[in-house]
């Protein structure tokens, strides 16, 4: 049960002795004196959370842990960790001293989480959990925490593959990265292809094989499937490629350039000819490093930069001596808080679920750095060292961090920008009087009514906002192939449907739309189509009963012409917009970007379909066994023909298996 101020003890004696005097120094502290420019947070609202957190203050445990305040509808609006919670709560329940975005904190706040912890790692560690997956209004977020890609160098097979690998390390092997991006990580594959010739196809490829594939043709892998190539031979090409990884690209180089001399010596041409192509890609891989420092061999860079209220933190990732890319991120923080307090909150979150280097290099001192290191080492198993370096070589790398962070951020600033233009000329282009924030377009794909699919993009002030897009499979059983309205009657009534539920799981005041926020529900959605589309999703609109979304279509022009397309409306009869107008260079910007989403998984799914075997529809045949048949009889088509006998006597496959796949393929239950 929830007190207020006035059932507070009278007596503070009767309580231990530091509660008792954190209650004395709240009940002399003076007056409310804070800056409540917003008017979210009145002076009223503010002494009302002041009196919920005292009331709290007495449950508060003394040692370190996490706190979460909540509002009135349960919604979690900060998440902090404290060495001690009860001082924490304390300062926080003085009501003086506090920012305006405090102010509003407390204003809403109605009831308080808390969790106690052993040590104030641990509370740093659970902190940074519960802020990825709660996402509070009023910490700083992390938008963007896509895992990073690495570079694998398998362990469990004879002949090690050389692949890309995202996601949990579970594989036995190598690894090798974080590169900042899959086109840093494509490109590095390439070149090592190149160089050491390891093969990059799956196990199971790799085993059915009967004669080389075309990489060994083109020289990008050296054969070991079909023994093109000894197994001690592959093993001393697998271990170049680690030492390269690992840092000693120069006496793999020197060695490479040593055995091109003696072949050349020994008129073997043709061999010398390879060795030089293979040291040639590996200059190549070190000339698209960028810059490479000279006496840093493992390091994350991290430069914070703040401009017109938005912050950017650009990450560089150095490892054994060469730069594997940068990425830029832009958190959600409020304005109030100063780099440093910005660039503190993400570092937690930042390597919550990826391995910290060595050495972390930061353009500011944060409050959390001895204790941030600690947790990273805990969790990476050796030592971490938190550095702001002020001179040196680690400082020209914290600066060239800097320095691209600060273009990265113009840019989208500027972007940002031409933006909003677009989006308001959008909108009276199209008689739309309100603010459009979040615009929907949809497009279909399909061969014949085959693999279809269909395709949601969306884009907002901060343009195209990818991880906001969404595919469809198309599933009803009850629709012509082909038949496009159908198609778009299902994806509308699957996108709305979710999101009328989801809306109606959340109160109506709860969670006011924070302008940093983006919103879930469109206020423009734009279908790829003409008055039959147009017909289509209004129907759907209707039957659903979706309000206070603008509702467009686009129809192509004579001949597919750009410029001469055609636009319907509600209550407006179809018209064209001038060919010059940004807004239809905008709306054509957009279709097109619908389109190439909604063609791109209609190929992947078609090409997933043609790689498909009809073994992987038989409920129990796994790798092991779908490997033991092909082994045996060589194609699918030929276990389809085989009699029962046949199968039963394949190694791995009993009696039981064998009746499956022979009622399989002989439509037999």
């Amino acid at each position: 049960m929830q007190r207020k101020p006035a059932d507070l003890p009278d007596e503070p004696a009767d309580l231990p002795d530091e509660q008792a005097a954190v209650e004395e120094d709240l009940a002399e502290a003076p007056p409310l004196e804070l800056d409540l420019s917003n008017e979210e947070a009145s002076p009223g609202e503010v002494l009302k959370g002041t009196a919920v957190i005292r009331a709290h203050l007495r449950d508060a445990p003394k040692g370190p842990g996490v706190y979460r305040m909540l509002s009135e509808q349960g919604e979690v609006l900060y998440v902090g960790k404290a060495r001690s919670i009860r001082k924490r709560i304390a300062s926080y329940a003085r009501g003086i001293g506090h920012s305006n975005r405090i102010a509003r904190m407390i204003s809403l706040t109605s009831s308080m989480l808390f969790v106690s912890t052993n040590t104030e790692t641990e509370a740093l560690l659970l902190e940074a959990n519960y802020i990825k997956q709660m996402k509070p209004r009023f910490n700083v977020l992390l938008r963007d925490d896509k895992s990073f890609p690495y570079i694998l160098l398998t362990g469990d097979h004879a002949a090690p593959q050389l692949t890309k690998h995202r996601g949990a390390r579970n594989r036995k092997g190598d690894y090798f990265g974080p590169f900042a991006s899959v086109w840093a990580v494509n490109r590095t594959l390439n070149a090592l292809q190149r160089a050491f010739l390891l093969r990059s196809c799956t196990d199971s490829y790799y085993e059915n094989r009967t004669r080389p594939c075309l990489l060994w043709q083109i020289k990008r892998c050296s054969g070991p499937c079909t023994g093109e190539v000894s197994h001690e031979d592959y093993a001393l090409l697998v271990n170049e490629t680690r030492d390269f990884l690992s840092g000693r690209s120069r006496a793999v180089r020197d060695r490479l350039a040593q055995d091109m001399g003696e072949a050349a010596e020994a008129l073997e041409f043709e061999r010398a000819a390879r060795l030089r192509d293979r040291i040639a890609a590996l200059s190549a891989i070190q000339g698209q490093q960028g810059i490479n420092p000279r006496n840093t061999e493992e390091a994350d860079v991290f430069a914070i930069i703040e401009q017109a209220g938005q912050f950017a933190i650009e990450v560089f990732f150095f490892r054994t001596f060469q730069n594997w890319g940068n990425r830029t991120y832009y958190p959600r923080a409020d304005r109030s808080l100063t780099p440093s307090e910005v660039l503190d909150a993400f570092l937690a979150q930042f390597y919550a679920d990826k391995p910290a280097p060595r050495l972390v290099l930061l353009s500011h001192e944060i409050e959390n750095r001895e204790v941030l290191g600690q947790a990273l080492a805990m969790r990476a198993g050796h030592k971490v060292e938190i550095a702001a370096p002020q001179r040196g070589e680690k400082k020209e790398l914290v600066d060239h961090a800097a320095q691209n962070g600060r273009e990265a951020l113009a840019r989208r600033l500027a972007d940002a920008a031409s933006q909003e233009k677009l989006l308001i000329a959008l909108g009276e282009a199209l008689g739309i009087e309100r603010t459009i924030r979040r615009v929907e377009v949809y497009d279909n794909s399909h061969i014949m009514g085959t693999n279809a699919v269909g395709g949601m993009i969306v884009a907002g002030p901060g343009g195209f906002m990818k991880s906001h897009y969404r595919t469809f499979n198309i599933k009803s059983e009850d629709i012509t192939p082909g038949d496009d309205f159908g198609m778009m009657r299902e994806v509308l009534r699957r996108r709305f449907s979710r999101l009328l539920k989801e809306e109606q799981g959340r109160e109506p005041d709860a969670a006011p739309q924070d302008a940093e926020v983006f919103p879930s529900r469109p206020d423009l959605v734009v279908i790829d189509g003409g008055a039959g589309q147009f017909a289509a999703a209004r129907q759907i609109f209707a039957e659903l009963g979706v309000e206070g979304v603008s509702l467009i279509s686009i129809a192509k022009g004579v001949d597919r012409d750009a410029g001469r397309e055609t636009f319907f409306v509600e209550g407006r009869e179809p018209f064209r917009l001038p060919p010059r107008d940004p807004a239809l260079y905008f709306v054509q910007r957009l279709r097109d970007e619908a389109h190439r989403f909604a063609i791109g998984t209609h190929r992947a799914r078609r090409k997933k379909d043609f790689t498909k075997s009809p073994l992987d529809d038989i409920a129990g045949i796994g790798p092991a066994r779908k490997r033991a048949l092909l082994h045996a009889f060589g194609t699918a088509k030929a276990i389809s023909l085989a009699g029962l006998g046949d199968l039963e006597k394949v190694p791995g496959i009993n009696a039981a298996t064998a009746k499956l796949v022979y009622d399989h393929f002989h439509d037999r239950n």
